[in-house]
């Protein structure tokens, strides 16, 4: 994961757009595993099913750092970037939005994105989530655009992953 986190291209659109050391990592990688003990939901491994390789996580989380679209479950994902373009984070987030509207029973799932991020906005196409309005990080000042979904029926089927 300190690998991921520290690629430039990776964490453009995240947070300030500044990559994470081993210390941050750390830290994300803590906090996270917190969120499962109080949550009862959090982030996923997403592995290469040949190898087992580490490539990325999906996960939810509460969005409480943005309470105008409280309450709400938010999805994400992050893919490392020599992985990108071959479906991963499309078919990691489709199983993550199943166990979260079927298994969760949350009220609805929201995605978050950093206006200007076309590959997560085609990731969000795919998984039908419709989209909401815009608004303001509060802590970083960029635009954000809000997705959401509902209803497993609003869903498009799996996306198909392409062979590297």
């Amino acid at each position: 994961m300190a690998d991921i986190n520290a690629d430039p291209r990776v964490m453009r659109w995240i947070d300030d757009g500044s990559v994470r050391d081993l210390d941050h990592t750390a830290e994300d990688i803590e906090r996270w595993e917190q969120e499962w003990d109080e949550e009862g939901f959090g982030l996923f491994a997403v592995e290469l099913p040949a190898s087992g390789e580490l490539i990325g996580f999906t996960g939810l989380s509460v969005p409480e750092f943005l309470p105008e679209v409280m309450p709400a479950v938010a999805i994400s994902w992050r893919i490392g970037s020599q992985f990108w373009g071959q479906g991963y984070a499309s078919e990691a987030a489709h199983a993550t939005l199943e166990f979260a509207l079927q298994d969760r029973g949350p009220d609805r799932v929201i995605s978050l994105n950093r206006v200007g991020d076309n590959a997560s906005e085609n990731v969000i196409r795919k998984l039908g989530m419709a989209p909401e309005r815009e608004t303001t990080h509060p802590v970083y000042g960029y635009p954000l655009r809000i997705h959401a979904s509902t209803s497993p029926s609003s869903r498009h089927e799996p996306p198909s992953r392409r062979s590297p």
